[in-house]
């Protein structure tokens, strides 16, 4: 497979001006990035991408509760915002990796994901990664 284009629709070329625009008024850097995550799926797409670059099918199978759809818009937009890169592996294959950008996002990204899986536990939460491991 050769590289794809995503062409991005109204609304999303909208946000990406938005998020780009040159000087715009930000209450505070945390209001800036939570603008550019905007959102839970992109975090969780972002979560499973850092650990190595993922297929389409991959991510799909990762996070089932995820839409076709939404992950489409989502991994465009994380392409759009300069995340995320489709990328050919050595194989042929499309796949998507962070770009540095993107892997600037590990560390907020795994202190996240230590806050949920503490503060998760300790109100009785169950996590499909903890199924899937001892599976």
């Amino acid at each position: 497979m050769g590289e794809q284009f995503l062409l991005p629709s109204q609304p999303r070329l909208a946000y990406h001006r938005r998020m780009t625009q040159r000087g715009r008024l930000y209450g505070c850097p945390v209001e800036f990035a939570l603008d550019a995550l905007g959102g839970k799926w992109k975090t969780v797409i972002l979560a499973r991408i850092k650990e190595q670059p993922l297929r389409y099918s991959e991510l799909r199978r990762m996070i089932p509760s995820l839409s076709d759809k939404m992950l489409t818009q989502r991994l465009a937009d994380l392409v759009e915002i300069r995340f995320v890169v489709l990328e050919t592996s050595p194989d042929g294959k499309a796949r998507y990796a962070l770009t540095e950008r993107g892997r600037d996002l590990a560390a907020a990204l795994q202190a996240l994901y230590d806050w949920g899986s503490v503060h998760g536990r300790a109100e009785g939460v169950r996590f499909r990664t903890d199924i899937e491991a001892a599976a």
